[in-house]
């Protein structure tokens, strides 16, 4: 593995040592979650993304997730994710054209407005989805926080999903139609749990299959981190309003082999790494409520699109037609309103 791969930055070369072919190349995806950025040296925007989706899978769609890329770099504080939307809004249009393949890259977008802004939030949620055209379908606003100093907190405070400014931020989202994606950690499970029960008509996205923390002082008993996140799992799919983003998960996990420092992993190996976490989430919330992410570029440091897809694949072998359906696109369509056509 190269020095710039350890360093957590995209190694093309050290990935194009494995390559396989696509596996059920027709069907159809939607990928609901990915990034574009220049940041750290790191460049991933049109060019690159469009490589990755030509890799032999079926990707008919994408949606852009915030990532805090093109802000504006001045005016008021609260208006300069606005030049995210503006940025992913002119992406989207250069794929729509169809100048550059099928695929409709950014067709929807995950976009930011602080919801801590309360009751002016609202205002700025229009304006993000008129400078979208119509494309700006959800908010993030991470909030992942552990009390452990050995992991890293997104939120400086624990239990912003509760804060009562959040939440008067939070009511202008189904106001207008659009949906939430939450990234927190395992422990905070309850948190959406809440959220849901107190916006039953919001849809909420949870990014990640909940970040089970693998790291740090969890590191230690990995069999009752996941019996603690299934535990949570199992208390929020009981909430209809919530759907589960499927991906973005360690790979080298126990009893899933070491793959070698020199190769990257095979699409066996991430499957079997991620498959009790997936098969868990898809059995707790059902295929039409669960959707699976590249996380890409973030991903890339680990796998390739290619492989990534094809250990989705993997996972998914058993599932029914109506059921890949869902997981790979129906899903990802019906909560962001990506035109399937």
């Amino acid at each position: 593995m190269s020095g710039s791969h350890i360093a957590g930055q995209v190694d093309q070369a050290w990935l194009d040592r494995h390559t396989e072919a696509a596996l059920e190349p027709e069907l159809p995806i939607i990928d609901p979650h990915h990034h574009m950025w220049v940041r750290e040296g790191n460049v991933y925007l049109l060019p690159e993304l469009l490589a990755d989706v030509a890799s032999g899978h079926n990707v008919i769609a994408t949606v852009f997730e915030e990532c805090r890329s093109m802000y504006r770099a001045g005016g008021p504080e609260e208006e300069k994710s606005l030049g995210e939307t503006e940025f992913v809004t002119g992406i989207a249009a250069m794929g729509a054209s169809g100048v550059f393949g099928a695929c409709r890259v950014c067709a929807r977008m995950v976009g930011r407005v602080d919801l801590l802004a309360g009751n002016r939030a609202l205002g700025l949620l229009e304006r993000h989805l008129i400078a979208s055209g119509g494309r700006f379908a959800a908010i993030r606003q991470s909030t992942a926080w552990d009390a452990s100093d050995r992991i890293h907190n997104v939120v400086p405070v624990q239990g912003m999903l509760r804060d009562s400014a959040f939440r008067a931020g939070f009511a202008g989202l189904a106001a207008l139609g659009l949906a939430f994606d939450a990234w927190v950690y395992h422990p905070q499970l309850d948190e959406v749990g809440e959220l849901a029960d107190a916006f039953p008509n919001t849809p909420i996205v949870l990014n990640h299959v909940g970040s089970p923390i693998l790291g740090g002082p969890y590191a230690a008993d990995r069999t009752k981190v996941f019996a603690d996140w299934k535990a949570g799992m199992t208390v929020l799919a009981k909430r209809p309003n919530v759907t589960v983003k499927l991906g973005a998960l360690p790979i080298r996990l126990p009893g899933a082999g070491t793959p070698s420092r020199d190769m990257p992993p095979t699409s066996e190996e991430v499957a079997a790494a991620w498959r009790p976490w997936l098969e868990t989430s898809i059995e707790l919330f059902g295929a039409e409520r669960c959707m699976f992410e590249s996380n890409f570029p973030v991903q890339k440091r680990w796998s390739s699109y290619q492989v990534t897809w094809n250990a989705f694949k993997r996972i998914a072998a058993g599932a029914s037609v109506a059921e890949k359906a869902a997981l790979f696109a129906g899903t990802a369509a019906r909560v962001y309103g990506v035109p399937l056509s």
